[in-house]
């Protein structure tokens, strides 16, 4: 799996040290050559991901407290990166957020391990919520500052309450990755939702 275009680890920033990217990278790698291997994450010890690795326990444990940690990096770095929004309007960023979630339905039905992977996270409450804080609630407070964006600049009713409002954007196409696996996700899906939803949402004014 390509961890090309991933971003600095949470984990691992700010620390006072120099980074290796390269002694990261094998071990992330190590992690996933045991997950494709059939490991359970259960089995997932410092140690035995040190081994496959080649390097020491106590490099992991400079740059990650435990396996949790480092299981939510290897995760977060098999997604797609942020999307990178255009800023020119409302709509466009919207179509933006909706197309990386577009693509990371895609890689998680053409990926058996990453399926794998997301079964397995979720079954460990710890590690859930390391990811869905690290991961999950950063990207919910882009998008919603991109609505309170649009609310300002008189793109969206000022009426609306924007916490809803992005469940009601995201939620069709995690319908459709979650628990809709037979859906298909076609290019052009994420300026359908968009414009359907943004027809009812604009000022009186602005339609």
């Amino acid at each position: 799996m390509s961890l090309a275009g991933s971003q600095a680890s949470p984990a691992t920033a700010g620390r006072g040290r120099p980074r290796s990217e390269a002694v990261e990278r094998s071990i992330v790698e190590g992690v996933m050559k045991l997950l494709e291997e059939g490991v359970p994450l259960a089995d997932l010890s410092i140690e035995r991901i040190a081994r496959t690795a080649g390097v020491g326990k106590a490099t992991i444990y400079r740059r990650w407290s435990g396996k949790e940690e480092l299981f939510v990096d290897v995760v977060r770095m098999a997604e797609p990166p942020d999307p990178e929004l255009p800023g020119t309007s409302l709509r466009d960023d919207l179509v933006a957020i909706l197309e990386q979630l577009r693509r990371r339905g895609l890689m998680t039905r053409s990926s058996a391990l990453l399926h794998s992977v997301y079964a397995q996270m979720k079954s460990s409450p710890k590690i859930w919520a390391a990811y869905h804080a690290t991961v999950v609630e950063r990207r919910r407070r882009m998008q919603i500052e991109v609505l309170r964006r649009g609310q300002r600049n008189g793109e969206l009713r000022a009426d609306v309450d924007v916490e809803l409002l992005n469940d009601i954007f995201v939620g069709p196409m995690l319908l459709r990755t979650v628990l809709r696996p037979e859906a298909d996700l076609l290019e052009g899906l994420p300026e359908q939702i968009v414009d359907t939803l943004l027809e009812g949402l604009r000022p009186v004014s602005s339609r």
